[in-house]
């Protein structure tokens, strides 16, 4: 693909759930003084779906944090769905440029964290953290790419969801179908906090070039912290995949982290 509307496609970023990234050229209209901007490429989408994922996006937007990556514009051409935002040459946690170090990683999840509790406090609720969703900046991180598979697609089937890729770091409840909440995205934050410290999910080795295998393996197996990990980190993650009425909110995972880093 070599551009949608006026942006100049450089090359590919990778795949993201429900689209693709690409690196772009600014278009002029852009007030931005960025050379590049990141633009996201969702596929095809009827008029409804467009305004209502318009519509989040926008929500997200208002958000203030410097831990939110900033959006720039959203469009659509020929019913393909697409927007931009900034481009972070770090890569993300899942595809970092460069391999961070333990601190780093641990800070742009604490980062992460309190974009995810400034969101919460709007009454907006990610839906789709994991390590590619986490930016990786100078200082830290920033969240990336709200969840809209279920804006675009309501009613969209678990497989539909994000990708079979999201599925070990969502709250086992929204896979069952409950309403996503603030205590789903404090999941997805642990599971991230855990892939990122022990490098494997919580439920260890998954088959995700078999869809239908990796389900039936998160549905009958229950997740699991990796036995090695510090006894402090053990915690933090199983505080955040536990109990949901005793779970910590995303600024309590935050500053417990940065209490981890000093």
């Amino acid at each position: 693909m070599e551009g949608i509307a006026d942006y100049e496609f450089v090359r590919s970023l990778g795949a993201g759930n429900h689209g693709e990234f690409y690196l772009a050229r600014r278009p002029e209209r852009l007030p931005v003084e960025a050379e590049f901007v990141a633009v996201k490429v969702v596929g095809g989408t009827g008029n409804d779906a467009f305004r209502r994922a318009t519509r989040e996006l926008k929500a997200f937007a208002a958000v203030r944090s410097p831990y939110l990556v900033t959006l720039y514009d959203a469009g659509q051409q020929g019913g393909i769905f697409y927007y931009s935002m900034e481009y972070l040459p770090g890569g993300s946690l899942g595809r970092p440029a460069e391999p961070p170090s333990r601190e780093k990683a641990l800070r742009s999840i604490a980062c992460v964290a309190h974009a995810t509790q400034a969101l919460h406090e709007e009454g907006i609720v990610h839906r789709d953290i994991r390590p590619g969703n986490v930016l990786l900046t100078d200082l830290g991180g920033k969240l990336s790419d709200l969840g809209l598979s279920q804006v675009l697609t309501p009613g969209a089937t678990v497989t539909g969801m994000g990708g079979i890729g999201s599925v070990e770091f969502t709250d086992p409840a929204l896979l069952q179908g409950e309403t996503p909440t603030p205590a789903g995205d404090v999941w997805s934050l642990g599971a991230t906090l855990h892939w990122a410290v022990a490098r494997t999910g919580l439920y260890g080795e998954l088959p995700v070039h078999d869809p239908l295998l990796t389900l039936r393996k998160v549905y009958s197996t229950s997740p699991s912290v990796h036995a090695d990990l510090e006894p402090e980190l053990s915690e933090l993650v199983h505080a955040c995949i536990g109990d949901v009425a005793k779970r910590p909110t995303a600024r309590g995972l935050a500053d417990r982290i940065y209490a981890l880093v000093g």
